[in-house]
């Protein structure tokens, strides 16, 4: 053991220097220069958008663009003195209720296929993305021409075998028009939510399944109490992708029918482009685009409450 010098002190393990204040400082923002290019993107992207939304709801603008002035709630109340509004949002929870569930529903059976090991399996799995590299518009525009009551193929194929005794405007009729144009929105969606299911399948470790044969568990309880909760984050993302993507389609209604005849078969979108360029109304339709976010926002915060309360009863 050293002996001690003159004037020193065992004081034990000695202390690093506490950083200086500025260093500290450097170090709390270190993660901004990695967050930051996010940030500003999402601020540029979806931050700055809803804004101009919302501040083009509030003022007087007309069709050529030019702010006239601050109305404040003025365009909400005209919106909600529109005698169409209310059958609009109606129509709208229906169509996206129906294409959702429908989309869902077929493509849970369309992943496990696409899951299964069957000769040609990669070329169906090709096939089954063609409707969605298709333009959307384009897919459209070919549906309403197998429609045309003259000559449409839908038409010359019901009349060979019988089935209808003339041609039939499937789409001048407001409820034949939305079921025609739900099934398109079905066929252009079914691809990618598919594809999610198939995602989520193939994360579900085999070990699980063995397990359950070797407890004697059949097919439908195998799917029932293995697969589908173990998909469950699969098909939360593809429902609310699926929710939002239904909500805002425009190219299908605009192109089948216009919202037409009359607005009997207008959702939120076809209805905001017409309080624009139709009525010449923009913050009125800037309005109508608050409104149908707000729709958004609740139907994706209802959808994930309850999936959040499926899984607390569990």
């Amino acid at each position: 053991m050293h002996d001690l010098k003159d004037g020193e002190r065992g004081t034990g393990p000695s202390r690093a220097p506490r950083p200086s204040l500025p260093r500290r400082a450097g170090r709390a923002l270190t993660p901004l220069l990695w967050l930051g290019p996010s940030l500003v993107l999402i601020a540029v992207v979806v931050l700055w958008p809803v804004i101009e939304m919302v501040r083009t709801s509030l003022q007087k603008i007309s069709s050529t663009g030019t702010t006239l002035g601050y109305r404040g709630g003025g365009n909400y109340t005209d919106l909600f003195g529109e005698d169409d509004l209310i059958p609009v949002v109606l129509r709208t929870l229906l169509w996206v209720g129906g294409v959702v569930v429908v989309t869902m529903t077929l493509s849970l059976a369309l992943g496990q296929l696409l899951n299964a090991r069957f000769p040609g399996r990669r070329v169906v799995r090709w096939a089954v993305i063609v409707p969605w590299a298709a333009s959307v518009l384009m897919t459209a525009l070919i549906w309403r021409w197998m429609l045309d009551n003259y000559s449409g193929i839908v038409n010359r194929l019901l009349l060979d075998l019988h089935v209808i005794d003339e041609p039939v405007n499937w789409l001048a009729h407001p409820t034949q028009a939305m079921f025609w144009m739900m099934w398109v929105a079905v066929f252009v969606s079914l691809p990618f939510t598919s594809f999610v299911i198939l995602a989520g399948l193939q994360t579900i470790p085999a070990d699980v399944y063995e397990a359950a044969r070797v407890d004697g568990a059949g097919p439908f309880r195998t799917y029932v109490g293995i697969t589908l909760p173990l998909l469950r984050p699969a098909v939360l993302i593809a429902s609310i992708v699926n929710v939002i993507n239904v909500f805002n389609s425009f190219p299908i209604i605009w192109a089948m029918t216009g919202g037409g005849p009359g607005n009997k078969t207008d959702t939120t979108t076809t209805f905001m482009y017409k309080l624009a360029f139709y009525d010449q109304d923009v913050g009125e339709s800037g309005a109508m685009a608050v409104v149908n976010f707000v729709l958004i926002l609740v139907m994706v915060l209802l959808y994930l409450r309850a999936a959040r309360w499926r899984e607390e009863i569990r």
